[in-house]
This record gives C-alpha cells, sequence and structure tokens, in this order.
C-alpha cells in the first residue's frame, strides 16, 4: 500500500518549484492532493490532465479565500489530511533598499498565509482528531543571513509552528517545520543569473552543490506520513550543511 493511500493533502503553492515536486509525490504515493496557487493558469497547465489532482486557485493572506478552498476540498474529498504551507516570496533588497510596502508583503504572503492555512486546516483537522502540518521556513531564520523582511517572516513561521505544535498535539495533530537553504525553484532564479553568486554558496555549502526541489518534498513526504507518527515540533534543516558551518 502506498505511503498516501486515501489521504487528502493540501498544499499552497503548488504550480512551480518546491511545491510542484510535492504534489507530483504525493499523488505518486496515492493520495488525493489539492494543488492551492495563485497562479490558476499554471495550476491547470501543471495538473489539469490529472485525476487526483484538485487544482484551487488561492491568494494565501484572504482569510475569505482559505475558508473557501478548504470547505470546497472538504466537500468534494472528503477531508484534510495533510497540509503543506509551502507558498512563498523572496527579495533580495538589502536594508536600506526595503519599503514599508516591501516588509508588509513578504509578511502577509510567508507569515499571515501560514497562520490562515493553520487556522482553516485545524478546524477540520480537531474535529477528525488527527492531522498533519508541515509549514516550510528558511534557514535564513536560523542564522544571521540579511535584516530583511524575508528573514523576519520565516522567523514567524518558526515561531508559529513551535506554538501550534505545543498546542494541538492533544488533538492527535502534529505540526513541523522545515528550513530550506538555496533550492534551485523559480524564485531563487535571480541567485542563478549570476554564476559568481552560484559558485560562492556552493563553496559555503559542505555539501558543494545548491539544493533540488526533491530534497524538500522527500522530507515532507516523510513528516507528514505515518513513519513520522511521534514526530511534532520538529526543526528540520536542509541546506546541505550550510548554516553548520
Amino acid at each position: 500500500m502506498k505511503r498516501f493511500e486515501d489521504k487528502v493533502v493540501f498544499i499552497t503553492g503548488g504550480a512551480s518549484g518546491m511545491g510542484e515536486k510535492m504534489v507530483r509525490q504525493y499523488s505518486e504515493e496515492g493520495a488525493k492532493v489539492v494543488a492551492a496557487d495563485i497562479n490558476e493558469d499554471a495550476l491547470n497547465e501543471k495538473w489539469g490532465s490529472f485525476d487526483n489532482v484538485m487544482t484551487v486557485k488561492l491568494n494565501v493572506t484572504s482569510d475569505e479565500e482559505w475558508a473557501t478552498a478548504m470547505k470546497k476540498a472538504v466537500d468534494q474529498l472528503g477531508s484534510i489530511d495533510v497540509l503543506v504551507n509551502n507558498a512563498g516570496i523572496s527579495t533580495e533588497k538589502g536594508m536600506n533598499e526595503i519599503t514599508i510596502e516591501d516588509w508588509r508583503r513578504l509578511s502577509d504572503i510567508n507569515g499571515f498565509g501560514t497562520f490562515l492555512g493553520m487556522k482553516h486546516a485545524l478546524e477540520y483537522m480537531k474535529e477528525a482528531k488527527k492531522g498533519s502540518i508541515v509549514n516550510i521556513s528558511s534557514y535564513t531564520a536560523l542564522i544571521g543571513m540579511g535584516v530583511n523582511p524575508y528573514s523576519a517572516s520565516k522567523g514567524s513561521v518558526r515561531a508559529i509552528s513551535k506554538a501550534a505544535a505545543a498546542e494541538f498535539g492533544q488533538h492527535g495533530i502534529r505540526v513541523n517545520a522545515i528550513f530550506p537553504g538555496v533550492i534551485e525553484t523559480p524564485m531563487t532564479k535571480s541567485l542563478e543569473d549570476s554564476q559568481e553568486t552560484v559558485n560562492a554558496l556552493i563553496r559555503m555549502t559542505p555539501l558543494q552543490r545548491l539544493g533540488q526541489p526533491e530534497d524538500i518534498a522527500n522530507a515532507v513526504l516523510f513528516l507528514s506520513s505515518d513513519d513520522a507518527s511521534y514526530i511534532s515540533g520538529a526543526e528540520l534543516v536542509i541546506d546541505g550543511g550550510y548554516s553548520a558551518r
């Protein structure tokens, strides 16, 4: 039997990058997958022909859209067994370039969006007395990597994941967080445009390469599976050893 047979998995940012890889791997493991993204055209292009993937346009900063998306998923598929809060944006701006709008936008999408996802998933998971949530933070939440809204927003993901694990474990719900390093995705494309920057990152990474979407997807599937049934409140860093230096 496949690990996620008869389970419903809701993934944000499911149209590209790490989210795309997660959707594919969960579907291969037997799950009914809800792929949510603000880019509806990309969702339909990627997943329109997949029988076990349901697509939902979702602005993760909207409380109303989250409520509608979760209800649609439960009405059509029966439950929400796993939530992966993966959607996010980044910035390379330095401290002197950051605007108030930059700060608010990253905080809204990366931090508040994660909170809203948990808020609405927990409503159904508490009723079922089971569930698993995996939140995607960043290694920048653990080390001094730039005074910018990205690090701050991912730090909030770290804090709220711990708090949710402590509060909702009594309901049979596990909450864990993953801290990726630099992963080759569309979001990091600006870094890859500079080979000098890429080479410098590789030199500073003990495993001497950048991460791939499957490096994160494999860990997400493990943490949300029954193989990790006694793991909650954990922080899994996947950065090739960068933060261990």
